[in-house]
């Protein structure tokens, strides 16, 4: 079970290094402006807010990936972290798109239980 959740786990902190490239680096570039459904203009005039949102997206991959580094001491880092993403995925599926909670906060809350029964 602890293959399985640490392998959740990564994929979520992969996750949010793509997040961080595609927030930081491309997000006035065609994979950005389809991947957020957005129009150049308004892309480039939000464009400093995306690389402080990606940065963010960077520090939670940072987290969970320490609590792999951690073994099985890193469970309560791991868990913080998955939290951290549950409640941005709930809150960005409220206030932006609903496709976040699926792509966001389920991959989270599955990472949080599978630590918790692990």
């Amino acid at each position: 079970m602890t293959l399985i959740a640490n392998t959740v786990v990564a994929l979520v902190a992969a996750l949010h290094v793509y997040f961080l490239v595609l927030e930081m680096f491309l997000w006035d570039k065609p994979v950005g402006l389809k991947a957020f459904g957005q129009s150049l203009e308004r892309a480039r005039a939000s464009k400093v807010l995306a690389a402080n949102q990606g940065l963010y997206n960077g520090f939670l991959a940072a987290g969970l990936v320490w609590g792999l580094w951690l073994g099985p001491l890193g469970a309560s880092i791991k868990l913080f972290f998955l939290g951290c993403v549950l409640v941005a995925g709930v809150f960005g599926a409220v206030t932006a798109s609903r496709k976040i909670l699926f792509v966001q906060a389920l991959p989270a809350a599955l990472g949080m239980a599978l630590v918790l029964l692990s």
